[in-house]
C-alpha cells in the first residue's frame, strides 16, 4: 500500500504553484479536467462555463476564425489547445490562429501533439476572468511574443484588440469602416459591434469583404509559394 501511496499523481488545484512538466505531468493524469491552466507558475482552473457568459460568445468567435482559416490554405487554428509558452506558462486560449510552421509560422507542434512557443493570434471570452485575461495574461502573451491578441469583455459588451510592437501590446481602434482588421493575417475583418450584438450576417459581410481584398489573395499566393512542388 506505501508504494502505491508514493507512487500516485497528486491533482491539479487551483492556485498550486508548479512548474510547467509537473504541471503538465498531473494534468495528464486527470483526462476529466477539460480545462486548466499554469500562468506564471500558478495553476487556475476555470470556473464551469454558462451559455450566454461564454459559452455562446465563444461559438460565434470560433465561427469567424473557422471560416477564414478555411479560405486560408497554410493557416491553422485550434480551440481550447494548451500551449507550451515558457518554463512557468501553459494556457489553454479559448482560440488560436497561426501560420503553418512548414510555412514559415513561429509556433511548432510537438512531437505529443501540442502547441509549442506563441501562436500568432490569441483570442480569450473574458466574463469572470476578465481582470486574469486583461492584465496577467497579457503580460505573459506579449512577453512570449503573440503577435495579436483579442479579448471580448462579454459583461462591458466590448472588444479589445491588441497588436505587438516591438515588445508592448499597442491596443487597436477600429477603422473608419468600423471594421478591426489583422496586422499579421490579411483578410481578417471584424465588425466588433456586430459581433457583440449577435449580428451574425454583418460579420459574414466584414469578413467575406476581407476575403475579396487583394491583400488576402496575395497572402494565399505567398504560401502557395512557398509548398514544396
Amino acid at each position: 500500500m506505501a508504494s502505491v501511496t508514493q507512487n500516485r499523481i497528486p491533482p491539479l488545484e487551483n492556485g498550486d504553484r508548479l512548474s510547467r512538466d509537473e504541471f503538465e505531468r498531473r494534468y495528464d493524469a486527470m483526462p476529466h479536467v477539460k480545462k486548466a491552466e499554469l500562468i506564471e507558475g500558478v495553476v487556475s482552473m476555470p470556473s464551469p462555463v454558462r451559455v450566454d457568459q461564454h459559452g455562446t460568445p465563444h461559438f460565434d468567435l470560433i465561427t469567424w476564425m473557422g471560416f477564414y482559416r478555411w479560405a486560408t490554405p497554410g493557416v491553422q487554428g485550434a480551440d481550447n489547445a494548451s500551449i507550451r509558452l515558457d518554463v512557468e506558462n501553459m494556457p489553454q486560449p479559448d482560440v488560436c490562429l497561426f501560420i503553418d510552421p512548414s510555412l514559415g509560422g513561429q509556433a511548432r507542434i510537438s512531437e505529443d501533439d501540442y502547441i509549442e512557443t506563441a501562436p500568432e493570434f490569441i483570442g480569450e471570452v473574458a466574463a469572470s476572468s476578465v481582470s486574469h485575461d486583461t492584465t496577467t495574461k497579457l503580460r505573459v502573451y506579449q512577453r512570449n511574443g503573440v503577435r495579436e491578441y483579442l479579448i471580448w469583455r462579454v459583461q462591458d459588451r466590448a472588444i479589445d484588440w491588441y497588436v505587438l510592437s516591438g515588445n508592448l501590446f499597442v491596443k487597436q481602434e477600429p477603422d473608419a469602416d468600423g471594421l478591426y482588421r489583422s496586422k499579421v493575417f490579411p483578410g481578417l475583418w471584424l465588425d466588433a459591434s456586430a459581433m457583440i450584438r449577435g449580428d451574425a450576417n454583418a460579420v459574414r459581410a466584414a469578413q467575406e469583404r476581407g476575403l475579396a481584398s487583394p491583400e488576402h489573395a496575395a497572402f494565399v499566393r505567398q504560401f502557395a509559394a512557398r509548398k514544396p512542388s
